[in-house]
């Protein structure tokens, strides 16, 4: 059987590290063409990482990334494709490119055709369109190319197939979200047996700010059927056998799907890792409560970054119940972090003795509360300051959703590990971790006792908020899929009930803008895709 040896280079590519991720390249295409493949082909925009955003802007960035593709084109032995951004100063237009190397120098270069421009997605911000296919020849077949979101509308590869392409290589930078593999694999199936062409997919892999990247590539056979997939949320090198003779992939054994919770788990120990190493953070502070969030924030991170790396402190209060003590305790010993214990009676006490002249006769309420959430958060930000490690703070996208939560206090920090995942989730995912070992990370009766604040005597979540599947229901049906109040009563809730939680999310938007980054693993994340404006006349229910 005479076969094409393809390499599909799944891996991280820092964003602005054009010197690093061009040594990766050149150490990847070196060790593909040790193991005997003839053509390598990375994801898209390599060479700066995705998405460079403004980066590409800087006048310095042409010359850098020339001097990069000077370096790649002189690589023997191996044809490498690899996707970077095009600076046409002549025309004055800048294309997301892939371009092909070999023989030292650069055989050809493809320009993105399709810029998506929605959900996470800002490219027709950056680049200009481009209009022409790229078919390049290895081994006797015509190799065709396309980036990304081309593989998404029909006509891109429709026309390499006339043009006579045999395979098509596709580069790209694909963001995680719950379900996307399952997606791709049926597109990319319809695409390939619609046309009666095969097709390479590579993906990146790797976290940047608050985009997950999960791998998954794959190849792809002319009837449809998978010949070969790569595991997800970590780098791999792919090799792949293209029969030239049947003009297939030859098939490799299957991968078992990940279910779903235990895809955003590792996305969410991902997210971490990335975001704090590639931020040359020493480590990681949590303010652990006791309860199931701040909990569940301790396992990704022990599960990220290693116990050594990982600090807790647990900020008791004359609320604060003796069980979530010993919780908090019993926890950060079974992951072997270290842990800390600082009472903050003598900060909120300060705090009121100092208030007290000023609010005079007001009566007592939430801000009280709030003081309390802000004594915490002070006294994480000074040990990050002290010692230069990121505070992780722990809200969920329900919290966030409806605003429970104290801005400058439980807020505070520099990443929220779970802005992006229902309360009702937080249980799939600590009920998950614990069925990965035979001793549990999180304590049973974390899971199973009533959620709490511990801001006044007996307080429970739900005094303030419907029960948290009601709750995420709603707002999955109001954030999610922009559901109206009369087609949310139409499912059967409560009009009251959905009244008052879009009121929450809507007057809350202020929160949100000033809360920390966090992991997108949903359709509709609070940052790039969700942006409502702070004021407005916009009435609830409309």
């Amino acid at each position: 059987m005479s076969v094409l040896t393809l390499a599909l280079a799944q891996s991280a590519f820092l964003v602005g590290d054009i010197a690093g991720n061009t040594q990766k390249i050149i150490e990847q295409s070196n060790a593909a063409r040790e193991k005997g493949a003839q053509i390598i082909v990375f994801p898209e925009l390599a060479l700066t990482g995705y998405p460079p955003e403004d980066l590409l802007l800087r006048p310095s960035l042409t010359p850098r990334v020339h001097a990069a593709l000077a370096q790649i084109a002189a690589i023997e032995g191996i044809v490498i494709v690899v996707g970077y951004p095009l600076n046409d100063t002549a025309h004055k237009k800048r294309f997301n490119s892939a371009g092909v190397f070999a023989h030292g120098a650069e055989r050809g270069v493809y320009h993105k055709q399709k810029l998506p421009n929605y959900s996470v997605f800002d490219e027709a911000r950056y680049f200009d369109a481009g209009t022409d296919s790229v078919i390049f020849e290895i081994s006797g077949r015509k190799v065709g190319l396309l980036i990304c979101e081309d593989i998404w509308h029909r006509q891109p590869i429709k026309t390499l197939k006339d043009n006579g392409a045999d395979l098509v290589l596709v580069l790209n930078a694909s963001p995680f979200q719950i379900g996307k593999q399952e997606l791709r694999r049926t597109l990319l199936s319809r695409r390939a047996s619609e046309n009666e062409i095969p097709l390479a997919y590579v993906n990146l892999v790797g976290a940047q700010d608050d985009l997950v990247f999960d791998g998954g590539s794959l190849a792809i056979n002319a009837d449809g059927q998978v010949a070969a997939e790569a595991g997800r949320f970590e780098a791999e090198l792919l090799l792949v056998n293209f029969d030239l003779e049947q003009n297939t992939f030859v098939t490799q054994e299957a991968l078992k799907p990940l279910p779903k919770v235990a895809e955003i788990y590792q996305a969410l120990v991902l997210a971490v890792s990335d975001y704090v190493n590639h931020s040359r953070f020493p480590g990681v502070i949590i303010g652990l409560s006791g309860g199931i969030d701040s909990a569940l924030c301790l396992a990704i991170a022990v599960d990220a970054l290693g116990a050594d790396r990982v600090n807790a402190v647990m900020m008791p209060y004359r609320y604060t119940a003796a069980i979530s003590m010993e919780d908090a305790e019993a926890q950060a010993q079974r992951l072997n972090v270290a842990y800390h214990v600082a009472e903050i009676h003598g900060i909120v006490d300060g705090f009121a003795q100092t208030l007290a002249p000023l609010f005079a006769d007001a009566p007592v309420d939430a801000t009280e509360e709030n003081l309390q959430a802000r004594a915490r958060g002070t006294v994480l930000m000074a040990l990050s300051n002290k010692f230069g490690q990121l505070v992780l703070t722990t809200g969920n996208k329900s919290e966030m959703s409806v605003g429970y939560a104290t801005l400058y206090g439980d807020m505070a920090g520099g990443f929220d590990v779970l802005k992006d995942v229902y309360k009702t989730q937080v249980y799939e995912l600590a009920k998950f971790r614990n069925s990965l070992e035979e001793t549990p990370v999180i304590p049973e009766r974390v899971i199973t006792r009533p959620p709490s604040a511990e801001l006044r005597p007996e307080q429970t979540d739900q005094d303030s908020l419907p029960p948290y599947d009601v709750l995420d229901a709603i707002l999955y049906g109001y954030i999610e899929r922009d559901m109206s109040l009369d087609a949310l009563v139409g499912q059967g809730f409560d009009q009251a009930t959905v009244q008052h939680v879009i009121h929450l999310v809507d007057r809350n938007e202020h929160k949100r803008k000033q809360s920390a980054l966090g992991p997108r693993i949903s359709g509709r994340a609070f940052s790039r895709e969700r942006r409502y404006p702070l004021v407005n006349g916009w009435t609830a229910g409309e």
